[in-house]
């Protein structure tokens, strides 16, 4: 009788650890893509407007750029960072490809990249600006950076996973 109580307290403890270690972890992530491709981000000039033409859209001015190196995963695609007519800035990640994983955010970092095992855990020393989540680990998408954001002082972009405080992979910027 004592050792069957035993055992259910023992049984009851592993489904418990179990159901919080993939909680936490979110393994199913790993096998999950989710893609996401948004247009390049364009504004309207403020021309008049004539009945027989709509007005043309104006490209944002591109003020730096990066291609992601892998980090704790395999990560490729290119950065853009765009200034748009109203001054507004937009972190563009461009044909990207990575893992899923928990709460992976895109950040503008003050930290160099640096490659390899060595570069993993750079990023929230220093100085960042989280553009927001990563809205799907494969895709083209567009992140609107925080008003008032002064871009001397970041020279760098990471995929940074905030459960587990490591880069996925990350960008040297150079300014245009």
């Amino acid at each position: 009788m004592k050792r069957k109580r035993v055992l259910a307290v023992v049984a009851v403890g592993l489904v418990v650890a179990v159901a919080a270690g993939l909680s936490w972890f979110q393994p199913w992530k790993l096998w999950v893509n989710e893609t996401v491709q948004e247009a390049l981000p364009v504004a309207q000039t403020s021309a008049p407007v004539s009945e027989s033409a709509a007005p043309a859209p104006k490209e944002p001015a591109i003020v730096a750029t990066g291609e992601l190196i892998s980090h704790e995963h395999t990560t490729s695609g290119g950065v853009r960072i765009l200034r748009a007519a109203d001054g507004s800035l937009v972190l563009r990640l461009e044909n990207l490809d990575t893992s899923n994983g928990p709460d992976l955010r895109v950040w503008l970092t003050d930290a160099p990249v640096i490659p390899g095992k060595d570069g993993w855990f750079v990023f929230d020393d220093g100085a960042h600006v989280s553009a927001g989540k990563l809205k799907g680990n494969k895709g083209s998408q567009n992140y609107t950076l925080p008003a008032g954001t002064d871009l001397a002082r970041y020279s760098s972009v990471t995929i940074w996973c905030d459960r587990f405080d490591v880069s996925f992979g990350a960008a040297e910027l150079t300014k245009v």
